[in-house]
């Protein structure tokens, strides 16, 4: 089995969905952890992780779709 790694990290669940969605967009899988307090939003991060062998990729398609 593959180790995930870590990709992306944000405190904001529509842009952690808007990742989510480009990602799997261009078949790389993505599991998302929700480490939110469930009373305060302010703690605590959303994070997306990916297959380690597709961690590249993964970092070129965030780089080209935030920089747009």
């Amino acid at each position: 089995m593959q180790p995930w790694r870590k990709i992306y990290a944000t405190r904001n669940p529509a842009e952690a969905s808007i990742v989510q969605g480009m990602l799997e967009e261009n078949n790389v899988p993505v599991q998302v952890m929700n480490k939110q307090d469930s009373s305060y939003l302010n703690f605590g991060d959303i994070e997306l992780f990916v297959p380690e062998h597709l961690m590249e990729t993964a970092k070129q398609l965030l780089s080209q779709n935030l920089l747009n």
